[in-house]
């Protein structure tokens, strides 16, 4: 087993964070996968100066949703859409990296939207990416990462009462994270952390949200159970500015 370090980071817009540091930082992390959400682009439109391999997944509609990972290592298989799901193949919201020793699955799941509008198509997401990780899970263990655009619990945003029913704290969405979780998954943050808090990894622009510290934690690491024993660390770089959204860090004994 090896100590592998894993970086997830909703950028939100990878050509305008890589002008606020995202390059320096990526540099300066030596992580050895990035995962990246909300890249708002094609490969094709600008040069992200990394010396690593770059894998996008990006969405039909220009400027819109996309995944990427960054990583020195290469895939023993790489999957767009591993879904298979026509409904999920569009908006380039995942990329699955197999390993010899485990499945990575960068997500960048569906928001339910103002007046969850979108919620119904957020509740399928949901069930078919359960059913596909734990598919995956059969064959070899599973790294489950991303913006995952849910608070699970009241700990995990500052105005829970505030914000319940809203888009990300609605009853539905938390309780899917409830049953995936119960499906042999842990939450490596809450694992390590249990009663943190005050821990967030996204603030509104709004109303200086980020500097008074009022904010969301809906970024995870989210691992297979049995490896969880294996996680070294779990933690939130408040600290990194670039984004609405800070990254978040996994730590692993793979």
């Amino acid at each position: 087993m090896v100590n592998t370090k894993f970086i997830s980071w909703n950028v939100n817009g990878l050509r305008a964070c890589m002008q606020k540091g995202f390059i320096d930082f990526v540099n300066s992390e030596n992580a050895d996968y990035y995962c990246i959400q909300e890249t708002k682009m094609h490969e094709s439109q600008a040069d992200v100066p990394l010396t690593m391999n770059k894998y996008f997944n990006s969405a039909e509609k220009k400027g819109y949703s996309g995944t990427a990972i960054f990583t020195p290592h290469e895939p023993l298989s790489l999957t767009l859409n591993g879904m298979e799901i026509d409904d999920h193949a569009h908006e380039g919201r995942m990329i699955t990296f197999e390993t010899e020793s485990f499945y990575l699955v960068n997500v960048y799941t569906p928001n339910a939207q103002d007046e969850l509008k979108r919620l119904d198509y957020r509740m399928k997401w949901e069930d078919d990416l359960r059913n596909y990780l734990t598919e995956l899970d059969k064959k070899k263990p599973v790294i489950y990462c991303g913006d995952l655009n849910v608070a699970h619990e009241e700990i995990d945003l500052k105005n829970p009462k505030g914000n319940r029913g809203n888009p990300g704290f609605s009853d539905e969405e938390r309780e899917k994270i409830d049953i995936l979780l119960k499906s042999g998954f842990t939450d490596s943050f809450r694992l390590l952390h249990p009663d943190e808090t005050d821990r967030y990894s996204w603030w509104s622009y709004r109303f200086r949200a980020r500097e008074k510290n009022i904010g969301w934690r809906i970024d995870y690491f989210i691992v297979s159970d049995r490896i969880k024993d294996r996680i070294t660390r779990a933690d939130i770089l408040s600290d990194v500015y670039g984004s609405d959204h800070c990254p978040v860090v996994l730590e692993i004994d793979i």
